[in-house]
């Protein structure tokens, strides 16, 4: 399973193996407190590609369009997590306020879509 958390939220049981996706470090976090297994910031989308999203929801399926062509180009960077959720548990940390229209919510579908197609 492939869970989301705010990096703010506290760390649980279930888990399992925590990353780090955010391109910057979290405002107000110290490093020793992320309890992740890594920071795999180049997973992230680039600046250009996060400054023009911006959490518009209405650009939310272009985001996703682009975000994915980003990930096709660096399989590298999300391959580690794709192998730890074929273990088990992992958890995508991310510090946006936003819930339903970030990163880490693209990242875990095209993820997912990877484990079903046994990528």
């Amino acid at each position: 399973m492939i869970r989301i958390k705010r990096v703010y939220d506290p760390a649980s049981q279930n888990d399992g193996q925590r990353f780090l996706v955010d391109r910057l470090w979290p405002r107000g976090i110290k490093k020793e407190n992320v309890n992740a297994v890594a920071w795999i910031k180049d997973v992230a989308p680039s600046d250009d590609l996060r400054h023009w999203f911006g959490h518009d929801p209405d650009k939310w399926c272009e985001f996703n369009e682009r975000y994915f062509k980003e990930l096709d180009g660096k399989p590298d960077s999300w391959r580690p997590i794709l192998e730890a959720a074929r273990k088990g548990d992992v958890t995508l940390l991310f510090s946006s306020k936003e819930l339903e229209h970030n990163n880490a919510v693209s990242l875990r579908a095209y993820l997912e879509k990877h484990l079903k197609m046994g990528a």
